[in-house]
Formats: structure tokens, C-alpha cells, sequence
């Protein structure tokens, strides 16, 4: 058909034009200033765009890399399998592109590591694996870890960056909120430091539990930190909110977190809270 070869040709002469001698996957788009970054400089700017500020978020790799002394990091050999409570059909399959897509098993790694020598226990959120939500192995993970750390005698930091429960996990995902927050207690019975850093995004049932448990809470700039969401609260209430509501500034104003520090600065700002912490004890 005559019709068929004029589109054929149509779109021939469409991809010609649209072809861009740009290498694929080094160049990344910033969600704040719309920009175009070279991924290297952006690497080398630890992730924070160098335009206007905005930080990206944090593979579980990068972050350990930025906090922790090199080699120093020791996973704790604690795999479980994440399980399907409610049989969906699609939950494990998804499960499995995320590891493969991430290159992690779960949206938490738990281990020990050391800051400028000193030994800690350390957990990292990641909200690349399904928003970093709570399942059952994170809350079983993270309670291990609070574990280890009670049994080691040892201060635990915690990066929290999570959407909350995991909804695909009902129920038993919302179980790991009195889990998770009872094994702070022990830890708090134990006269042990517990360092909870937020990230963005952190809300839902991480934020209602241990997230904002932390002898010392952090933050980095303009993290997003809340229960539920801007527009959920806006309309329940029926009022037009802050502009920087749920923002680690605004908590901070309101007595909600302890220090903003930025990126750059939270390896040292960490060790310094361990180091007092050890001449207080």
C-alpha cells in the first residue's frame, strides 16, 4: 500500500534526525533544577547536584562507601527470603527484577564497620528496592541488627529511607513497627547510642517507629520526613499546608529532629557523637 511505504519512510527519516551521539546511561537529569549532569561530576559531587543543591538518593554501596573507613564494612551473613503473606501473583516476580535491577537482596544491608576506628553497628536503608518500605525481612533485619549491637556492646547508626510499611506485605508489614521499636527499648535498657539518620524520603510506619527513636536524630537538607502524605493531611484538615512542611528544615524549626548536616559532613558528625558519647558513659 502506498499509505503503509509514506508512513515507513515517515519514520525512517524521524530516527535520523533523532539521533544523538550521546553515550547512554552517563548523563542524569536533576527532578529540582531540570539540568543535565554528567554522572561522573555528579559521583564526584556525592550525588548532589552541582547547580542547584539537590541531593540525589543513595545506592546502599555509595552510602556505605561515604559513612564507613575503606574495608572496614562486615555484612551480617543474616539472608532471608522474602516471603508472599498475602499470595500475590505478581509480588516474588517483582521481588527478583528489583534484585537484579539493584544488585540487593532486600531494601536494608545490616552489618558492623568503622568510622575514623570506631566500631559500630550500621544499618542502610535503600529507596531504589520498592521504596524502601517495611517488610517483614527489613523489620526482621534491622531487629537483628539492634540485636548484634546490644550483644557487641556497640553504638548503632541507622539511614532511614523508606515510603513506610510495604502495603503487599498487609498486616505482617505493620507488625514490624512494635518489632522493630521493642528491640529499641532493649537497646536503650542497655545504656547503648543510637544515632538515626533520615533521608529523603522517609515516612509512614519507618518514621511512626524506630526512625525516630534515636538518642541523636540527623537529618540531611531538605530530606522529606512525615507519616502520611502532604495532600492526604491537606485534605483531612482542609487547609493549605507550609510550603516547606514535612521538610527536615521544618522539623528542625519545630523540635522534631536534632542537627541537619550535610552530606559531606555526616562521616565526622557521626564519629564526634560516638566519641562523646563514650567520654559520657
Amino acid at each position: 500500500m502506498i499509505v503503509d511505504k509514506i508512513k515507513k519512510r515517515q519514520t525512517v527519516q524521524t530516527n535520523k534526525k533523532s539521533r544523538i551521539d550521546i553515550p547512554v546511561g552517563k548523563w542524569a537529569r536533576c527532578d529540582k533544577c531540570k539540568n543535565i549532569i554528567y554522572k561522573e561530576e555528579l559521583r564526584e559531587n556525592l550525588s548532589i547536584c552541582p547547580n542547584c543543591g539537590n541531593y540525589f538518593k543513595l545506592h546502599i554501596n555509595k552510602r556505605l562507601e561515604l559513612i564507613l573507613d575503606k574495608n572496614s564494612y562486615k555484612r551480617f551473613d543474616y539472608d532471608l527470603e522474602t516471603t508472599n503473606p498475602l499470595e500475590l501473583e505478581d509480588y516474588p516476580k517483582k521481588i527478583q527484577a528489583l534484585r537484579q535491577k539493584t544488585n540487593i537482596l532486600e531494601a536494608v544491608s545490616i552489618g558492623t564497620g568503622k568510622i575514623n576506628g570506631e566500631e559500630l553497628v550500621i544499618c542502610v536503608m535503600d529507596s531504589g528496592f520498592l521504596m524502601g518500605s517495611m517488610g517483614i525481612v527489613v523489620g526482621e533485619k534491622i531487629t537483628y541488627a539492634i540485636e548484634k549491637a546490644i550483644e557487641l556492646k556497640l553504638p548503632i547508626v541507622i539511614f532511614s529511607a523508606s515510603g513506610g510499611a510495604r502495603m503487599q506485605e498487609g498486616i505482617m508489614s505493620l507488625m514490624q513497627m512494635a518489632k522493630t521499636t521493642e528491640a529499641i527499648s532493649k537497646l536503650d535498657e542497655a545504656g547503648l547510642l543510637y544515632i538515626s539518620v533520615l533521608t529523603d524520603p522517609t515516612y509512614g510506619g519507618v518514621t511512626a517507629s524506630f526512625a525516630s527513636l534515636g538518642d541523636v536524630i540527623l537529618a540531611e537538607p531538605n530530606a522529606r520526613i512525615g507519616f502520611a502524605g502532604r495532600r492526604v493531611i491537606e485534605q483531612t484538615i482542609g487547609k493549605e499546608l507550609p510550603e516547606d512542611f514535612q521538610t527536615s528544615e521544618f522539623l528542625l524549626e519545630h523540635g522534631f529532629i536534632d542537627k541537619i548536616v550535610e552530606r559531606k559532613y555526616l562521616k565526622d558528625t557521626i564519629y564526634n557523637i560516638i566519641k562523646f558519647h563514650k567520654k559520657e558513659v
